[in-house]
C-alpha cells in the first residue's frame, strides 16, 4: 500500500519529564513558536528550537512491532509518508497548526532500552521533528497533510 502525503492524527503524548511515561492526551494546544503546552520540550522563551515536536507514523512503528508512543513521539499519524519529508517542508494538522520540519530525529541510546538494537534499526526512520510555526488546537483524528 502506497502512502501519501495527507493522514491522520491517530494519537498523542506529552512528554511530562526526563524517563518519565508519556501522557497520553486526545487534544493538545499548541503554541506558536514554543511546542506543545504541557510538554517539556516547550520553549517559554521563543528560542527556536528544531526539536519542539516530534512525528512519528504507525506504519513505520508497525514495521518495527513497536507500539505507539514506545519511542516518545508526540503525535503519531497513520497514512504519511515522512521519508518524502525535508527540513524545510510545512505540514498542517486540523484547522490552524502548521509545523516546519526541523528534520529527522536521530535515533539515541534510550532506544537499545526498549529493545536491544533498536537504535541502529532506527537510524533513519525514527520520525520527523518539527518546529511550532503556527499554534492551535489539535485532536486525534485531524487531518494532517503537506502544505
Amino acid at each position: 500500500m502506497s502512502r501519501a502525503n495527507e493522514g491522520s492524527v491517530v494519537s498523542m503524548r506529552l512528554n511530562v519529564g526526563s524517563r518519565k511515561p508519556m501522557k497520553e492526551v486526545d487534544s493538545a494546544r499548541v503554541i506558536t513558536g514554543q511546542g506543545i503546552e504541557g510538554d517539556r520540550h516547550l520553549k517559554e522563551d521563543g528560542s527556536r528550537s528544531r526539536r519542539q515536536i516530534l512525528l512519528m507514523d504507525r506504519e513505520t512503528l508497525g514495521d518495527f512491532s513497536l507500539d505507539d508512543g514506545i519511542i516518545r513521539e508526540n503525535i503519531t499519524v497513520v497514512g504519511m509518508d515522512f521519508a518524502s519529508l525535508e527540513a524545510g517542508d510545512r505540514v498542517s494538522i486540523g484547522e490552524d497548526v502548521v509545523l516546519e520540519i526541523t528534520g529527522e530525529c536521530e535515533p539515541c541510546a534510550r532506544m537499545d532500552e526498549i529493545r536491544s538494537g533498536l537504535q541502529h534499526e532506527l537510524d533513519g526512520r525514527r520520525g520527523m521533528l518539527a518546529y511550532a510555526e503556527n499554534g492551535g488546537l489539535i485532536s486525534v483524528g485531524d487531518v494532517i497533510s503537506v502544505k
